[in-house]
């Protein structure tokens, strides 16, 4: 065979694949024109069901003819229907007010009463200490009077603790008072409180406030020195609580004492303003080294 044969050969078989091609195409999209509507259809239909199908169908109501190309698109669109979101109409909205059972108290509510309740509470509270300061102490503990002993039985104790007695009830210290320094003290003292602790003094005893007067330490004794000397700022004082040294502004406070059948009484709410500085009724000076402070003025 000759070249020229062999070309023409081989054009004419193309064009005849390429004629096939197109007819096979063209029969591919008639095909799927025809089935465009039922695309979504569920199931195969048998080729017998298909053909009965095609024949005309009478409705009862219209009478007219359907055919089943008919009835297979009503299907499409009766399910495209029901695939559609189904519109809920809204009811109105409507204000209902809230349960005040179920609500409790407002935030207004709560402040105000907080307020009030805190306004009532500090006004409770000051009543209370207004009461407590006019009301009369009650008898024997600090505040009251204080029945300390018999007069024999405290001077031992104040000879126990080497010349100082301390009783924590009525927070106060008993020292014994020399008889000869009565009449200095009755020249020297205030007269509202001598008369306040004369009784005590004519038996040889004088009860003094622990508290400092300069700014309230408690005042313990100096054994060795015998005074009273204060260990905050070295205030001092003698054995009967007339200052020595140090910023104390006066001596150390008393209290009202009296004696009944030799028994001592203190009112330790009555405590008495101490002597004033430099007041010394009697002479007693330093007898040991000083437990504070830099001895006497």
């Amino acid at each position: 065979m000759t070249p020229s044969i062999l070309a023409i050969s081989t054009a004419t078989v193309l064009a005849v694949g390429a004629l096939v091609l197109v007819v096979l195409a063209g029969i591919l999209l008639f095909a799927a024109a025809r089935r465009r509507d039922t695309g979504n259809a569920v199931g195969v239909l048998s080729h017998e069901t298909a053909m009965r199908d095609r024949g005309s169908v009478a409705l009862d109501d219209a009478g007219a003819p359907v055919t089943g190309r008919e009835v297979e698109r009503a299907a499409v669109l009766a399910r495209r229907q029901e695939a559609l979101p189904v519109k809920v109409e809204e009811a109105p909205l409507e204000w209902v007010p809230p349960d005040e059972e179920t609500v409790g108290v407002t935030r207004r509510q709560f402040f105000n009463r907080s307020i009030v309740g805190l306004f009532g509470l500090g006004i409770t509270g000051f009543g209370a200490a207004s009461l407590g300061f006019l009301y009369a102490p009650n008898e024997g503990g600090f505040g009251g009077k204080i029945k300390v002993g018999k007069i024999d039985d405290i001077k031992a104790d104040i000879e126990a603790g080497e010349g100082f007695a301390y009783y924590p009830e009525g927070r106060m210290w008993v020292t014994a008072y020399p008889s000869e320094a009565l009449a200095k003290a009755e020249e020297q003292y205030e007269p509202a409180m001598f008369a306040g602790i004369r009784a005590g003094l004519e038996e040889g005893v004088v009860a003094l406030y622990q508290k400092c007067p300069h700014l309230g330490c408690r005042v313990p004794q100096c054994v060795p020195s015998q005074w009273f000397e204060c260990p905050c700022h070295g205030s001092q004082y003698n054995q009967v609580g007339e200052k020595k040294g140090g910023p104390a502004p006066r001596g150390m406070d008393r209290f009202g004492m009296a004696v009944d059948g030799g028994t001592l009484e203190v009112d330790t709410g009555n405590v008495l303003q101490g002597p004033a500085i430099g007041t010394d009724t009697t002479g007693q000076e330093p007898e040991g080294p000083h437990c504070a402070g830099g001895g006497s003025e």
